[in-house]
């Protein structure tokens, strides 16, 4: 009854505010912890993802993720909050009977014997074995499949999802399933699609229209349109949007459709195969065709003029132990042997010829070092910049001319031998060789080929033409090898083999799909196939890397240039495809132009983004210019980098409140929008909650999915990636506020939305974690904020224009943080006494919060950071006994030891940290006694604190079998025995 009765005055909110609207279930809750395992599993599918396959663009969201939201934006929340979340769960195939249907893998039967209890494993198995169990005769398929259900049933979430298919590749539900979700929902739908339509005709009057102003790669528009809504897709990026338009009319195309693009793959790829065959450019004497070229840049040693080749290893590959050996030729020079198969010397010897060393050129010949900007003659200037000292390579260029401070040289070919065994089947076999006579004569040949067609293709476009604009990013190949046009990042064989596809494509495509497959095509080799492109000689995988491995164009002193043999797989690209129908429009466009409505926006901005997609897109812009104004005339082609929204600071805030408030304004009343982003500063909450409040939006609700690692992953060192799905109403209050009014406010607010969230969640599978209730406060404190038109005495504009220092804080930060110690103060430890909590320092309320936080296998240093923010300690690492970013965790009480006791902290001296020292004593000890002992000695009013020190050893205690928690095994052990002796003391 408690429970209906606050979600009847959650749902009343709104009205409190002015608003008059329908709440949505993302508005009141969400299933974050199943959310974030979903978007987890299907981010570890790394190819197998729908989209990712299409091309390279960062940061791409879970599609589970974009569904999820989409469902909880228009599905509204009724007065029974279990069965809301109950149905949303199992449209999205999360409940059980769901993820029963998705199950796609056997459990094995050593799994089986190990989830069963004794009677079971008599009735099923013949034999104890837990190793090799063995089933009974007679045991039917029926049975077995019992079985599996019974065991399923019994595992975690996790587990479950270890056999399961992802949601988006079960096709539907059962139809007793519908009948339940359209008896709560009060529709009539038979599939996902029909109830999207559905809700949004009760909602909006019509089909939703899902609208995206920051498409990137496309995981918005494509999810939307994938279940059903009407899509409005846009970017100020070409690149963007061609990824965007892919993802909608390829990876939503018909198998028959596919099957005709790969028709055409295939004949572009014959046609370049059977060209360069006739070149000769891959194939030896023997007739073994090549599949990957090794290249090294080679400079002068400034000290004794030899021409040192550069590398930072000489390992080639750690499999074949295949190894590069520098021999002193009489030419000033190296010579380069290639081993194969090398000894453990030879290995060894191969180590020690690195010639790149902590920044530095190292010389084998006078053995001195050379630091590389020293090498490229970089100098600073009278004002203090630096000044490099390349020569920038002219628009014809392609290869260094003989001054140039680095020359390029094969060092190393991998050819792949075909041969027929003694059984008649075809084999391969591949070996590195360093290059011959015949190889640098092709190498040659390859140089005159190019030069033949170099003006004829870039007048085309069939090879890049493009100057190089400095930026961030785009600086760094000027700076470091003077490349100043983009060709230049690649070597004459990888523009031979690209502009050849170029041309192909450009000759033989007939359709617009068949144009952008080639385009895809073409970026995904210069993704893999460039002078950036790293060589990993790791012994399962000796092979080249992407160049977009991380946000950078960083240039290498040694790379790998594939053949056409090598690019097959590129070429020939994943394509996850789901026919669906798309209704909508896509334009290259800046967000502060867009004159379409939508009734719910959902974007993913460049907010205090590190990745500047502006620049590093121009890479694939370069080539793909001219082909992509023929396959779409009403796009522009260049990257519009003067307008692109990024960083941080007053510009970048007025171009954000612009969008958004143009976003707003072609929205409906009662239309919704999230912002996604991916920082939890506090500073990051404030500045996009000022923007969003200037746009003319309320915010409603906040949510945290991690996209990237789970829990166990991030213990292990992992980095975690969190998204914040940021819901907003249009601001419709004209009520104006005073800002010492608020805080009351605020209190009910994360008070009321912390028992709302307690109350739904799931004992025995817990959605909300420490961090889920932090986040709830910031979304209270800014909900209650941005419920008003204007707040006396912030000054929103001035506060968006302000230049901050780091230490300096606006009174938004300042809110947030009321909020969170709001928060903390309310967040008292599960089954912890109130009134002790109460009676205990900041230090000792942070120190047991930090054992939830492990028991909960949360290991960020970030949580303890919020943790000490929330209870206001600002030294706390002396408490830790691992303070990096992903393995953070406190100290044991045998770690602590005696260390700090009585110190001049507020931690030192405090009844916790006693409590610890006498663990610590009667473990060392091997006597309880004489730590109960140090308690009576030690507090001066132990008998009055007995009650106290109960509590905090009953809290210790049952970390004993926390299974992630070994490290407290024993000191919590000692903490149960010493509960009974001062529980027992004076009786």
């Amino acid at each position: 009854m408690y429970l209906n009765f606050l979600w009847a005055t959650c749902l009343k909110k709104g009205k409190r505010s002015g608003m008059s609207y329908e709440k949505s279930f993302i508005e009141v809750q969400f299933p974050v912890s199943k959310v974030s395992k979903e978007s987890y599993k299907e981010r570890k599918a790394n190819l197998g993802q729908t989209l990712t396959g299409l091309g390279k663009w960062w940061g791409r969201k879970p599609l589970i993720l974009v569904r999820a939201a989409i469902l909880g934006l228009l599905m509204p929340a009724s007065n029974d909050p279990k069965k809301d979340r109950d149905i949303f769960l199992k449209i999205l195939t999360m409940d059980n009977e769901g993820l029963w249907h998705r199950k796609n893998k056997s459990i094995p039967m050593k799994v089986l014997y190990k989830n069963l209890t004794h009677s079971e494993r008599q009735r099923y198995f013949e034999n104890e074995d837990a190793d090799k169990p063995k089933y009974k005769k007679g045991i039917t398929t029926a049975e077995k499949n019992a079985l599996q259900r019974l065991v399923f049933d019994r595992f975690s979430y996790d587990e479950k999802l270890e056999y399961c298919l992802r949601p988006e590749e079960v096709k539907n539900i059962s139809e007793e399933e519908w009948k339940e979700i359209n008896s709560h929902l009060g529709t009539s739908a038979s599939n996902i699609q029909e109830l999207i339509r559905e809700l949004g005709q009760r909602k909006f009057g019509h089909t939703p229209i899902i609208g995206d102003c920051f498409s990137g790669g496309g995981s918005i528009p494509f999810e939307a349109a994938r279940i059903g809504c009407d899509v409005y897709a846009s970017d100020l990026n070409p690149i963007a949007m061609l990824l965007t338009w892919a993802s909608l009319h390829i990876a939503g195309a018909s198998d028959d459709e596919i099957e005709e693009l790969r028709a055409f793959q295939k004949k572009i790829y014959d046609l370049a195969d059977k060209q360069i065959l006739e070149w000769g450019i891959e194939t030896n004497e023997r007739g073994d065709r090549a599949d990957s070229y090794l290249y090294c840049h080679e400079a002068l040693c400034p000290e004794c003029g030899y021409k040192v080749p550069l590398s930072p290893s000489w390992i080639i590959g750690k499999g074949t132990k295949t190894v590069a050996i520098l021999r002193e030729n009489e030419e000033n020079g190296f010579n380069i042997e290639i081993i194969s198969n090398a000894s453990e010397d030879e290995i060894k010897h191969a180590e020690s010829l690195s010639t790149i060393k902590n920044g530095n050129m190292y010389c084998l010949h006078c053995e001195k070092s050379t630091p590389i900007p020293s090498l490229r003659r970089d100098r600073r200037g009278e004002d203090g910049t630096v000044e490099f000292g390349l020569r920038k390579w002219q628009k014809h260029e392609f290869i260094p001319k003989p001054e140039d401070v680095f020359q390029e040289r094969l060092y190393c070919i991998r050819y792949v031998h075909e041969y027929i065994d003694d059984r008649g089947n075809l084999k391969t076999e591949r070996y590195f060789v360093a290059p011959n006579e015949n190889d640098l004569k092709r190498e040659e040949k390859i140089a005159r080929l190019l030069s033949e067609r170099f003006v004829e293709w870039q007048d085309k476009g069939y090879i890049p033409s493009l100057l190089i604009e400095e930026g961030y990013n785009t600086t760094q190949p000027i700076r470091e090898r003077g490349w100043a046009y983009w060709h230049q990042l690649f070597n004459p064989r990888q523009l031979l083999l690209h502009g050849l596809l170029v041309e192909l494509i450009d000759r033989e495509a007939k359709t617009q799909n068949e144009r952008v497959i080639g385009l895809l095509g073409i970026n995904k080799c210069c993704n893999w196939n460039a002078k950036l492109s790293r060589w990993n000689s790791d012994g399962a995988n000796e092979k080249g890397q992407e160049v977009f491995s991380d946000q950078a164009l960083n240039t290498l002193y040694n790379y790998l240039s594939r053949t056409l043999l090598s690019l097959n797989t590129t070429w020939f690209f994943n394509i996850n495809n789901y026919d669906f129908n798309f209704n909508g429009n896509l334009y290259v466009k800046d967000g502060r132009e867009i004159n379409d409505n939508c009734d719910v926006w959902i974007t993913d901005p460049p907010y205090a983004d590190a990745v500047n997609y502006h620049e590093l897109s121009e890479y694939f812009l370069s080539w793909d210019k001219n082909l992509l104004q023929n396959t779409f005339p009403d796009w522009y082609t260049d990257s519009k980098r003067i307008l692109a929204v990024r960083g941080t600071g007053e510009s970048f805030n007025n171009s954000m409140v612009e969008i958004y408030r143009n976003l707003a304004n072609h929205m409906p009343d009662n239309g919704l929008q999230v912002v996604m982003f991916t920082h939890q500063d506090v500073k990051v909450w404030a500045e996009l909650s000022m923007i969003l409040w200037s746009a003319g939006l309320q915010v409603s609700s906040a949510w945290n999915i991690t996209t990237e690692t789970n829990a166990n992953g991030a213990r292990k060192g992992n980095y975690v990636q969190g998204t914040v799905l940021l819901v907003l109403r249009k601001q419709s209050s004209d009520t104006v506020a005073y800002l010492d009014e608020l805080f009351p406010d605020i209190e009910s607010e994360v008070k009321a939305q912390i028992d709302s969230m307690r109350l739904i969640d799931d004992k025995d599978d817990p959605n909300f974690s420490d961090p889920d209730y932090l986040l709830a406060a910031y979304a209270a404190s800014l909900k209650v904020l941005t419920s008003y038109k204007r707040i006396e005495g912030i000054d929103v504009q001035y506060e968006l224009s302000k230049a901050r220092n780091a230490n300096e804080d606006s009174p938004i930060v300042n809110i947030i943080n009321e909020a969170v110690k709001i928060a903390y103060d309310y967040l008292i430890p599960t089954g912890f006494d109130k009134y002790v909590w109460k009676t205990l320092t900041p230090k000792e309320r942070f120190y047991l919060k930090g054992l939830e936080l492990e028991k909960q296998n949360i290991y960020q240093l970030s949580a303890y950071q919020e943790l000490a923010r929330g209870f206001g300690v600002r030294e706390y690492k002396n408490i830790l006994v691992d303070a990096k970013a992903n393995t953070a965790r406190l100290r044991t009480a045998t770690e602590f030891g005696t260390r700090g006791l009585g110190d001049s902290s507020n931690f030192g001296s405090t009844l916790l940290r006693n409590i610890l020292v006498a663990i610590h004593i009667a473990n060392k000890e091997e006597d309880s006694i004489k730590g109960r002992n140090w308690l009576k000695t030690e507090l001066t009013d132990y008998w009055n604190m007995r009650s106290s020190i109960i509590e905090i050893l009953k809290y210790i205690a049952p970390l004993e079998f926390i299974e992630n928690m070994g490290h407290w095994q024993k000191d919590a052990h000692m903490a149960s025995i010493l509960k009974e002796l001062v529980e027992n003391d004076g009786v």
